[in-house]
């Protein structure tokens, strides 16, 4: 069926509610994240040597954000070219740096689980199976599109 423009309205409204607070939306889907996955905390260069989540780190901030912005930009390709599209360096990049960090499918559940818990709070009583279902779908195609190319990265490698 596609990527309706129900499911696109969806992400880009709640995206407009995430956007009044990116700082405490940040910080929050990594708690998330180290909530379901405490190992998770090694990934990450901005969290490894620290015992608690540093509250105004722009690294985290920044990552934070690319996630959220990445997701609902996948949303809206899905609705226009029925397929997520990312430029060629930016993916090489992205799956050269999962391919290093060991990033494997379980890890990419865990990120959505936190993203999903993260939409649910910034939008509150907006919140919908419709709106979990669009924000799932977008991710799941963004985190298909990184798979590949770290599967990718992976056979060049081997062939090294």
């Amino acid at each position: 069926m596609g990527f309706s423009e129900k499911q696109e309205a969806l992400v880009k409204e709640s995206w407009g509610i995430m956007k009044e607070d990116i700082p405490g939306l940040s910080l929050y889907l990594y708690i998330q994240i180290l909530d379901i996955f405490p190992e998770a905390k090694g990934l990450f260069s901005f969290l490894k040597d620290t015992d608690e989540i540093p509250q105004n780190n722009p690294k985290l901030k920044f990552h934070a954000v690319k996630v959220f912005k990445m997701v609902c930009e996948s949303a809206i390709q899905l609705r226009e070219k029925g397929e997520v599209v990312i430029s060629d360096s930016t993916l090489k990049s992205l799956g050269s740096v999962h391919l290093q960090k060991g990033i494997v499918d379980p890890h990419f559940e865990v990120v959505k689980e936190a993203l999903l818990r993260t939409v649910e709070k910034a939008v509150g009583e907006k919140w919908s199976e419709d709106m979990k279902g669009a924000w799932s779908e977008a991710y799941d195609q963004l985190a298909a599109t990184i798979k590949t190319q770290m599967n990718k990265e992976a056979a060049q490698t081997h062939l090294l």
